[in-house]
């Protein structure tokens, strides 16, 4: 149990470090690509991947803001508010 937390510290603040860097991530609907693949049928009967609509999620970039840096940017925004 003691070898536990000095772990869970050090994977806590790498993912404050990963958020600090990296503010975004892939998105998790799209797979980073920015849209949707769907299948369509060829003239021979065969399917093939094709273009579908942009992510509804990330609105077709590719990225997300990450979890932590959303925290991150709320409490900044509560902090600098209640600082008026």
């Amino acid at each position: 149990m003691a070898g536990a937390i000095p772990i869970l510290i050090v994977v806590t603040f790498g993912y404050i470090a990963l958020c600090a860097v990296s503010p975004f991530g892939r998105c998790r609907a799209c797979d980073g690509i920015g849209f949707q693949l769907t299948t369509r049928r060829t003239l021979t009967g065969n399917t093939r991947p094709h273009r579908g609509p942009d992510c509804r999620r990330c609105e077709g970039t590719g990225r997300r803001l990450r979890t932590g840096r959303r925290i991150h940017n709320a409490w900044t925004r509560l902090h600098h508010d209640g600082t008026r």
